[in-house]
């Protein structure tokens, strides 16, 4: 049987607000408060259609962004949008930027990360739930997918907005920003973007069988640079929130593009890649 399209939207800084000002008084039909086996997902879920496609929306810092990065429940999240029935994911997060060539307010969706957090719960896969027995040794590259990417890219690109296509996105722990020393080092590393959310969501989106996405836009330059422009909180919500309406309309997009193509193969490949990376017996 045909798997429905249903796509996840994860709200990062800045867009669950916006989203629930100007989307859900008319677009959502249903709100839930649930629980799951990993506990309760940041914020409500609520459920609605986009251009005839089933959508869920989640705010990933809950309501007034009172939720930091580190005690943001991720593996509920995600188990969340799993439960829903969802196949997609798109999220977007804010992101420093470490790189000349990437400025405030450009987007990006990225195709791979580096993960600097020490904080989280990683897996799925840790004995704690009996839907994820035994032990998973889930392959990150492609980090994201793909043809997931390429739908954002399309829909930036159809909606006339500057979009760089692919870069790594290096996530840090939080919530503090990093050092200079720190910033440079992670320019060394090969990182274009850092943010303090993608991982684990990135990994726990795969474990899960969701193809998942994300549209970064950089609001600040971190510290790296040798003048006085250093990154603060209150600078990057006006970045953002410039920019906000623009990181909507291309989820909104992309959601479109999804829900005019056929997902059935790219949804039984990221399946059978789940099962066959659990290396444990049944």
């Amino acid at each position: 049987m045909a798997n429905k399209i249903k796509v996840g939207i994860i709200c990062g800084s800045g867009l669950g607000n916006f989203m629930e000002e100007t989307f859900v008084c008319s677009n959502i039909s249903n709100r839930e408060d649930i629980e799951n086996a990993f506990g309760y997902p940041t914020s409500n879920l609520y459920h609605g259609h986009i251009n005839g496609v089933d959508i869920v929306l989640l705010s990933r810092h809950g309501k007034g962004h009172m939720i930091s990065p580190t005690a943001v429940n991720y593996r509920a999240n995600i188990e969340a949008l799993r439960l829903a029935g969802c196949t997609h994911v798109l999220a977007s997060t804010a992101c420093g930027s470490l790189v000349e060539s990437i400025g405030r307010g450009q987007l990006v969706v990225p195709d791979s990360f580096l993960d600097r957090t020490n904080s989280r719960k990683g897996t799925f896969y840790d004995g704690t739930s009996s839907k994820y027995k035994g032990v998973c040794h889930m392959p990150m590259e492609p980090a994201f997918d793909p043809r997931t990417s390429e739908v954002l890219l399309q829909a930036a690109k159809k909606l006339g907005h500057n979009v760089q296509k692919g870069g790594t996105i290096v996530t840090i722990e939080g919530p503090r920003f990093s050092s200079k020393a720190e910033s440079k080092a992670l320019r060394l590393w090969g990182g274009h973007l850092v943010n303090m959310t993608t991982c684990p969501e990135v990994c726990l989106a795969k474990e899960a069988g969701l193809l998942y996405a994300t549209l970064a836009v950089a609001t600040d330059y971190d510290c790296w640079k040798d003048c006085d422009d250093i990154v603060h909180a209150a600078d990057v919500i006006v970045i953002f929130k410039q920019n906000v309406a623009n990181v909507w309309d291309v989820l909104q997009e992309a959601v479109k593009i999804i829900g005019s193509e056929d997902w059935e193969q790219d949804i039984s490949k990221i399946k059978a890649l789940v099962q066959s990376s659990n290396v444990s017996s049944s």
